[in-house]
């Protein structure tokens, strides 16, 4: 090689010369060689990512159902404490209010527990009813009428269930009017 300022010949790099046969590299080139890097790295980070965003996916559908199922025992409370002397069976009037605030819910899925002045008069705390009744005797002015509904978590995404022993509970009490 003919260096252009001297104009005299200088000898090859064992680089250059390396370079220069196709297919042969040195140990120090392959290591700065980064082609593929961002791939391995993206195939990496893909499981966690997802997982995160399941997570996400999850903990927003058990909140939804979660809002959903307080607003409806509130007015399911609500519709109970006020309807003395208006219905025959006035449980049934209750849960009825839960059913119309929750059209999203699964209704079969929906337990009941309703306890007036302390003592339960349809389904209890361990063993809550679908369908619950009750006369409208036990329901006295100034005492006080507590609903829990129960609904379980139904978080499926993708057929998969993260927690499938999950219940949500809701529970309001209120005086009877």
């Amino acid at each position: 090689m003919i260096d252009k300022h001297r104009g005299s010949q200088t000898e090859v790099s064992a680089e250059l010369r390396a370079e220069a046969r196709p297919g042969a590299m040195h140990a120090h080139a392959l290591a700065r060689d980064d082609r593929g890097d961002a791939l391995i790295e993206f195939a990496l980070l893909v499981p966690i990512l997802f997982s995160v965003l399941l997570g996400i996916i999850v903990f927003g559908i058990a909140f939804n159902n979660y809002v959903t199922l307080t607003n409806a025992t509130n007015l399911g409370a609500e519709a109970l404490s006020i309807s003395r002397g208006q219905t025959t069976n006035p449980c049934t009037t209750a849960s009825a209010a839960v059913y119309a605030a929750a059209p999203r819910l699964t209704q079969a899925n929906l337990k009941f527990a309703i306890e007036v002045n302390g003592a339960y008069v349809a389904g209890s705390a361990a063993t809550p009813v679908a369908s619950p009744t009750c006369a409208t005797a036990t329901l006295v002015a100034t005492q006080t009428a507590s609903v829990t509904v129960q609904y379980p978590c139904n978080v499926k995404v993708f057929s998969y269930d993260p927690a499938p022993g999950c219940t949500l509970t809701a529970q309001t009490a209120e005086a009877i009017q």
